[in-house]
């Protein structure tokens, strides 16, 4: 929906679909970056089980033992051999939460800080 409703000013909005799939993912997102450059990128997870939008504050780079669609789940349950730990955001996830909830749009927002491994 935000590339067909675009944003204001110069901004260059790419919007990908990425699968869910261990090797996938490392192929792609690196090239994304090599390719754009960008100074935000932004990852959206869609989930079935979801209650609520979460906003993500760390990723963690193990304790993934879940099967990707592809039926492979990496044998050291990293998404990234040789990655850091965990990934911190730089946006104040809680902020965003307060005032996308002040807005009064009846929508569930909160923040996690285990990104994927639920």
């Amino acid at each position: 929906e935000l590339e067909k409703l675009g944003l204001l000013g110069d901004v260059d909005l790419h919007v990908y679909e990425v699968p869910v799939e261990y090797q996938a993912v490392q192929r792609l997102i690196p090239a994304l970056w090599k390719k754009h450059s960008p100074q935000l990128l932004v990852h959206v997870g869609v989930s079935g089980m979801a209650t609520a939008v979460t906003l993500e504050k760390c990723g963690h780079n193990a304790g993934y033992m879940g099967f990707d669609n592809c039926q492979f789940c990496p044998d050291s349950q990293c998404c990234v051999e040789g990655g850091p730990d965990f990934i911190d955001s730089v946006i104040d996830m809680d902020a965003v939460c307060e005032r996308v909830s002040a807005l009064g749009l009846n929508v569930e927002v909160t923040s996690s800080e285990d990104a994927g491994r639920y």
